[in-house]
């Protein structure tokens, strides 16, 4: 039986189609109810959908009163604060294109943004680096647009570009991805295939607003069906999670898995007799944090593989809870596939992971790099770059990317067993994987762990022994100060060998 997951198409998308239009309007939410609170700031960051609406509209008037015509790029420079979600919205009802960028990029990285994409205009708040070029809205520019006449709806064709996000750089440079306006209504397989979704819910997000999983799980997808979206105020600390999540009655809790072991080694969590459960993405969970946080909470955690080219498409839910070593199994309205050189691959074979062309979760392309974006397809395929494999029940198992698979003795190693088998060691609160190269051409797996000090590398190994076929064990082991993360929280796995050289 071949890997391919196809039980038929996903619901068709509207036309014609805006995608703020669909957030703020589809589930025709009441004007007063509450669209989203910004947890641990005052009241005036509680926002219903009237007032939310108004001000995305007349933002929207604004940025074209600034001189943007449809069509036009505007990069996105602005903290994690209200302001974000308002100007992206703004500028998609005026059918501009938003380009959310991390308000963590130094100058030189946005300089590279600049050049690459030339916008129109870029929003900013002073206090996120920006570079020289284009003509700058600040903030209070933006605030007082949000009392202007509201915007028409730019309606047009689903398949037209709607924004742009950076890959978050994990798997080399980062690259500009266009999405269409239609990714939204990809989205929809989502709310029963990994959220079970409700218009009462409440749903608290443990990120950044850049971050495209704040932005959809946290914020467009909550107010596409009418439901509250909770929003820690910036700078919250770990240890707020939990009584923020108690306090404010939240129904359901998403977060990177970062969050959520760094919640538990802060201490008991309160009662949370609301939470029906969590959700996670950004990287694979481990199963003791999974194992921690069910312990601790009695709820369980959804996980959920996706990536900056496509909306989320595998994951496990309520009424398909899977098993926990695995990502769970592609949504119904999904057409995903494990590759090899050949094609689709047998059940239980590693290979790539990939998704159909059709999916309108994915993106246009790579922005003004078309043999970019043919170089990641494979027939009618686009090919993720992650490895992994689909049992006879349709559950895949991420095995780690196809560039951080590592090679012992010509077996194949995933750094997430590796990573998975060494997280519950004690005294180890983080841990990475990578080969290194101990002399010319001859590489060995390598383990590095964060732990309050350096802890005895054979009691290391043993606990590994337990856990991991010999050929997969490290046979290096590293302390150091902190795993290196992207902007998203991804490991950096590329960046570890050369920690490897520093502590030789």
């Amino acid at each position: 039986m071949q890997s391919v997951f196809d039980q038929g198409p996903p619901p068709p998308c509207p036309a014609p189609f805006n995608m703020a239009a669909y957030v703020l309007t589809g589930a025709k939410p009441d004007a007063d109810a509450t669209a989203v609170t910004i947890l641990g700031a005052d009241d005036k960051d509680s926002w219903t959908y009237g007032r939310l609406s108004d001000a995305v509209r007349g933002t929207g008037t604004g940025l074209l009163n600034a001189g943007c015509v449809p069509g036009d790029l505007v990069l996105m420079r602005l903290g994690n604060t209200i302001d974000f979600p308002i100007a992206y919205l703004g500028a998609l009802a005026a059918g501009l294109v938003p380009v959310p960028t991390s308000s963590a990029l130094t100058e030189v990285e946005v300089a590279r943004i600049v050049a690459d994409l030339s916008p129109r205009l870029v929003l900013r708040d002073p206090a996120v680096a920006s570079a020289p070029g284009p003509r700058e809205v600040d903030l209070d520019a933006l605030h007082q647009m949000r009392s202007l006449a509201p915007v028409d709806w730019h309606m047009g064709d689903p398949n037209r570009l709607g924004y742009v996000i950076y890959t978050s750089g994990t798997s080399g440079q980062p690259r500009a991805v266009a999405h269409a306006h239609r990714a939204i209504s990809a989205r929809r397989m989502m709310y029963d295939g990994w959220y079970g979704l409700r218009p009462q819910d409440r749903l608290m997000h443990a990120g950044a607003f850049n971050w495209t999983y704040t932005l959809g799980t946290g914020l467009m997808d909550p107010w596409s069906v009418g439901a509250t979206a909770l929003i820690p105020a910036p700078g919250t600390l770990p240890e707020a999670m939990g009584p923020l999540l108690a306090n404010h009655r939240a129904t359901i809790f998403a977060a990177a898995p970062g969050v959520y072991r760094q919640m538990l080694a802060r201490g008991m969590l309160p009662d949370l007799p609301d939470l029906r459960h969590g959700l996670s993405a950004g990287e694979k969970l481990p199963p003791a944090t999974r194992t921690a946080w069910t312990k601790a909470t009695n709820t369980p955690i959804y996980e959920a593989y996706g990536m900056s080219e496509c909306s989320t498409f595998v994951s496990s839910c309520p009424s398909r809870p899977g098993d926990p070593e695995t990502l769970g199994q592609p949504q119904t309205g999904r057409r995903v596939a494990i590759l090899g050189r050949e094609g689709p691959v047998a059940r239980n074979t590693p290979g790539v992971i990939a998704v159909h062309q059709s999916d309108p979760g994915l993106m246009i392309g790579y922005l003004h790099q078309p043999d970019e974006t043919a170089a990641k397809m494979q027939g009618e395929w686009f090919l993720t770059g992650d490895i992994g494999q689909m049992g006879a029940d349709g559950q895949i198992t991420y095995l780690g990317r196809n560039d951080d698979m590592m090679n012992a003795g010509g077996y194949r190693v995933s750094p997430v067993e590796v990573e998975a088998a060494l997280a519950d060691a004690p005294g180890v609160t983080g841990v990475g994987a990578a080969q290194i190269e101990v002399k010319a051409d001859t590489y060995v797996i390598a383990a590095f762990y964060t732990a309050e000090a350096p802890l005895d590398a054979s009691l290391l190994q043993a606990h590994a022994a337990q856990r991991l076929a010999s050929y997969k064990r490290p046979r290096a082991y590293f302390h150091i100060d902190q795993i290196p993360t992207g902007g998203n929280g991804k490991i950096l796995r590329r960046a570890l060998p050369k920690l490897a050289s520093l502590l030789k």
